[in-house]
């Protein structure tokens, strides 16, 4: 019988744990992000890794905080996630990960989770490689700067208030969104086209290592919709990201949300795979 284990990750796990999260640089650059910055001390890292080893090595990992991501995760693994996430009771906002994984890992955690606020079960990955070659990145699209938090704001809760269902202003007044938002525009990973003092169009890096890239929160104010202006902005950001930051760039969006995936299959990306979000 092969011999199982799941436990809490500890900082001297960091290599290991590391290994298993560049095995797929591309769907785990969320979690790989935040790893190499924070380590595995759960205090620094926002929450707890755990980890499942079979025959004493380290296979599969699940990042417990805010989010619950299985990563890398096997069938058995996933298991294994579904009955210590059970026992410690649910402290995420979501379930998000790789479809295949995320949707065992529900399906087992919803008797005593559920009902899940939504459930979006296919949100394809796209990738790209290279530049647009057919659509010309906006000039005015710029890195937004460390004086524009008042101007850049308004956008980014728009923009989360739309995707997620609820502001990120409710629970603590939008302390910790606001902190999250000035790291990413004082990293120089907050893009915008700004007109007048108004976000026109904007889109983050939200995550970034050595070998990939996230873009996230792409957002055109209402009033400047159906003008194509999410595909030059797009081209520009993905031009920054692939000079400044990465090799490969990735994004997932809805699979309902058929305009924009259709928007960045113009600018150059392709669908590799699909995530699924669990939302409370």
């Amino acid at each position: 019988m092969t011999e199982t284990t799941t436990r809490v990750l500890e900082p001297a796990d960091l290599g290991a744990a590391l290994a298993v999260l560049e095995s797929a640089p591309v769907e785990n650059a969320f979690v790989t992000a935040r790893v190499q910055l924070a380590g595995l001390d759960p205090w620094r890292l926002g929450g707890e890794m755990w980890g499942w080893y079979t025959e004493g090595r380290l296979r599969s990992l699940c990042y417990s905080g805010a989010n619950l991501v299985p990563i890398c995760a096997t069938p058995q693994a996933v298991r294994a996630f579904a009955d210590r996430a059970r026992r410690t009771g649910r402290r995420c906002s979501s379930i998000v990960g790789p479809a295949e994984a995320t949707t065992e890992l529900w399906r087992l955690l919803e008797p005593s989770w559920g009902p899940a606020r939504d459930v979006r079960a296919n949100q394809p990955l796209m990738v790209a490689e290279e530049p647009s070659a057919t659509v010309e990145p906006d000039p005015l699209v710029r890195r937004v700067r460390k004086d524009e938090m008042e101007t850049i704001m308004p956008a980014c809760v728009a923009m989360f208030t739309e995707e997620v269902g609820v502001s990120p202003l409710a629970n603590d007044g939008g302390l910790l969104y606001q902190a999250r938002v000035a790291e990413l525009v004082g990293s120089g990973r907050s893009f915008a086209r700004i007109e007048d003092g108004r976000v026109v169009f904007k889109a983050e890096i939200g995550a970034a290592t050595r070998q990939a890239c996230q873009i996230q929160g792409v957002w055109v104010a209402p009033e400047h919709r159906g003008k194509g202006l999410s595909e030059t902005g797009m081209a520009a950001v993905l031009r920054y990201a692939l000079a400044d930051v990465a090799p490969v760039v990735s994004l997932y969006v809805n699979d309902y949300n058929t305009p924009a995936r259709a928007a960045y299959r113009r600018v150059g990306f392709r669908e590799t795979g699909a995530f699924m979000s669990v939302l409370f």
